[in-house]
């Protein structure tokens, strides 16, 4: 079957200024070739699935992180610079870092039983990690195109791309 490319929390609240969690000028640079992905595999005849953060006002992340993507806010939508790529109800809410954790995330890729998984979107370090962990633990090909992926520690994304590569078993392109 075609690829299913997860694009995890490529959201207003992540990139966009003035929000609690912007990831910052250097992470907006991977929105084009985010594009040029969606554009090849859709092409292709890939399917495109978002993961976007979707917290309630009381969640318990925000002891460990500023509040960010309250449900009901414009920070969990996804940037309108990829918003061309939404169909029907290919936007998955999470609320924490995993895209498999309490979401139907795996029943769909039942469904559509994908060649391999590709992987974009940030923080490389947070929920591409960990949603590229829950994948390979399903066994899963997984591919992780670094120029399509960011964070807002840049020692932390480095030290992700290793591990996603060496620990973890994705391809890193």
């Amino acid at each position: 079957m075609p690829n299913v490319v997860l694009v995890v929390d490529m959201v207003r609240g992540f990139l966009e200024p003035g929000h609690n969690l912007y990831c910052g000028d250097a992470a907006r640079l991977i929105i084009p070739p985010v594009r040029r992905l969606l554009q090849r595999e859709t092409s292709a005849g890939g399917k495109v699935l978002f993961i976007s953060d979707h917290h309630d006002p009381d969640d318990l992340e925000f002891q460990i992180f500023p509040v960010h993507c309250v449900k009901g806010t414009e920070e969990p939508q996804v940037i309108p610079d990829l918003a061309s790529f939404i169909a029907g109800s290919n936007v998955i809410p999470k609320n924490r870092y995993s895209g498999f954790f309490n979401t139907d995330l795996a029943q769909r890729l039942d469904r559509l039983r994908p060649d391999k998984l590709i992987i974009c979107g940030v923080c490389t370090d947070i929920c591409v990690l960990h949603t590229t962990a829950d994948a390979r633990n399903r066994d899963y090909t997984v591919e992780v195109p670094a120029d399509c992926v960011a964070s807002f520690d840049p020692q932390a994304h480095q030290w992700a791309l290793a591990h996603l590569q060496n620990i973890l078993g994705a391809t890193v392109v």
